[in-house]
C-alpha cells in the first residue's frame, strides 16, 4: 500500500457529474392518509435508509395503486439520500420501491461512476452536508445545497475496486444481520410453542388445569409481575457527559450510545419507561440503562423473562409524555412455569443467544474495520492500481 498517491487522474465535480438527481415524490396530503397504503409497492422512508447498511430492501409500509399514482416507482440500484429528519444518510435500493420527497434519488451514469463508490463517498463527506443543512428549527438539505458540495473522484476502474472492497464488508454484515434475525425468530417460536401453546418437552404427560386466566399445565401458576420481577430505575446520563467506552447505553428506544462505566452487569433486560413505553431490549454484556428505562432484577432465567415481558400488556399511564407506571406494570399477570421447564427452556435458547452474541461481535469488528478503511480509500491514500482486485466488470 502506498501513501501519497498521485491523484492527477482524479477529477473534481458534483453529484450530477456522475448521474442524475431528483427528489422523491409524495404529492398527496396528508402524507399518512390510509387510502395510500396497504398494497404491493414497497414504500421506503428516511428511517429505513438510516438503518440500512449498503442495500435497502427492508421496509415497514407499502403503497397501493392510489399511493403509487401520486408517487413514483424507482428501479433497483437507485441511490437513496435523505435530505430531512436525518441528513445525508444513504443506501442503494435492492428492489424497486417508492420514497417521499424527504429522500433524493440518484441514478448513476454507469459509464463514469460506480453506485457503491458514490454511496461510500457520501458517507465520507456526510458531515459537510450536515454542516450546510443546519437550520433554526429543523435541519434540511435542499437539492441546491446537495449539489453545492464538490468532491474528488477517481477513474471508474478505481471506483469499482473501492466499491468491491467496502461492499464486501457490508455484505458480510448484512448476512450476519439476517442470521441474527432468523435466530431471534427461532427463539421466539420456541417460547411460543412452550409457554403459549404448551407444547414443551414432555407436555404429553402433564394435564392442563383451570386457572383464573385459562387452562395451564399442572404445577404452573399465575403470579403478579411484582412477585417475580423487580423493575429497577435507570440512571440519568446525558449525552454530553458520556465518556468513550464500549459499554452500551440504553434508552427506551434501544441502544443510544456508549460509555466507559456500566450500571448493570450483563446479560440483562431493559424496559422502556418513558417514550417507547414497554419496549423490551436484551444486552449480552454489562450496560448502562438511562432514566427513561427500567432494568430487570429477577431470580428467574433471564431468557424466559425477556420473552415473557414482550407478551405483557404494558399501558401508557401518562397523558402528556408517554410513561409506564411501575405500579401498573407490577399488577400485570405473569405466568410462572414449573422450575424444571424453565431450566430446560434456558438450556435450549442459551446456545441461540450465544450465537447471536458472536454474530453481533463479528459485525462490530467488521464495522470498525470498514470505517477505518473507508476514508483511506475514498481520499486516495491507498494506491488501488497496485491492488489486484476482481470487480464485477472485470469478471464479466
Amino acid at each position: 500500500m502506498t501513501i501519497g498517491v498521485d491523484r492527477n487522474n482524479w477529477r473534481e465535480g458534483i453529484l450530477t457529474d456522475l448521474g442524475t438527481v431528483s427528489r422523491g415524490r409524495s404529492r398527496h396530503r396528508p402524507r399518512n392518509d390510509p387510502i395510500l397504503f396497504g398494497g404491493s409497492y414497497p414504500f421506503f422512508q428516511t428511517g429505513d435508509v438510516k438503518t440500512a447498511t449498503l442495500w435497502l430492501d427492508r421496509y415497514w409500509a407499502t403503497y397501493n395503486d392510489v399511493g403509487l399514482e401520486q408517487s413514483k416507482l424507482w428501479p433497483s440500484q437507485t441511490l437513496c439520500i435523505t435530505i430531512a429528519a436525518n441528513i445525508a444518510d444513504s443506501a442503494i435500493l435492492g428492489i424497486p420501491g417508492c420514497f417521499p420527497d424527504s429522500i433524493v434519488g440518484f441514478t448513476v451514469d454507469d459509464s463514469v461512476a460506480d453506485v457503491r463508490f458514490v454511496k461510500y463517498m457520501l458517507d465520507y463527506i456526510q458531515q459537510r452536508f450536515q454542516g450546510i443543512s443546519r437550520g433554526t428549527t429543523q435541519d434540511n438539505l435542499s437539492l441546491e445545497k446537495l449539489l453545492s458540495v464538490n468532491f474528488r473522484y477517481p477513474p471508474l476502474r478505481v471506483q469499482r475496486k473501492i466499491g468491491t472492497i467496502l461492499s464486501t464488508y457490508d455484505d458480510l454484515i448484512e448476512n450476519n444481520s439476517r442470521r441474527i434475525k432468523i435466530l431471534e425468530e427461532m427463539a421466539q417460536q420456541i417460547y411460543r410453542e412452550w409457554f403459549v401453546e404448551f407444547r414443551y418437552q414432555g407436555h404429553e404427560d402433564v394435564p392442563l388445569v383451570d386457572s383464573k386466566l385459562g387452562s395451564i399445565p399442572t404445577e404452573w401458576a399465575w403470579k403478579e409481575l411484582r412477585d417475580v420481577v423487580e423493575l429497577a430505575y435507570g440512571k440519568a446520563l446525558k449525552a454530553d457527559t458520556r465518556r468513550n467506552g464500549s459499554v452500551p447505553v440504553f434508552g427506551s428506544g434501544g441502544a443510544v450510545g456508549e460509555h466507559d462505566i456500566a450500571l448493570v452487569d450483563g446479560p440483562g433486560i431493559v424496559v422502556g419507561r418513558k417514550g417507547n413505553v414497554g419496549s423490551v431490549y436484551w444486552s449480552d454484556k454489562p450496560f448502562f440503562p438511562i432514566d427513561t428505562t427500567y432494568f430487570v432484577r429477577t431470580g428467574l432465567p433471564m431468557s424466559y423473562v425477556y420473552f415473557a415481558l414482550q407478551d405483557l400488556a404494558f399501558i401508557d399511564s401518562h397523558a402528556a409524555v408517554p410513561g409506564l407506571s411501575r405500579e401498573q406494570a407490577y399488577g400485570l399477570p405473569f405466568m410462572l412455569p414449573d422450575a424444571q421447564i424453565l431450566m430446560a427452556f434456558d438450556d435450549v435458547v442459551t446456545p441461540i443467544i450465544a450465537l447471536k452474541r458472536t454474530l453481533n461481535e463479528q459485525n462490530t469488528s467488521l464495522c470498525t474495520a470498514r470505517d477505518l478503511l473507508l476514508p483511506r480509500l475514498i481520499s486516495g491514500e491507498i494506491d488501488m492500481d497496485k491492488l489486484d482486485i476482481e470487480t464485477a466488470e472485470s469478471s464479466a
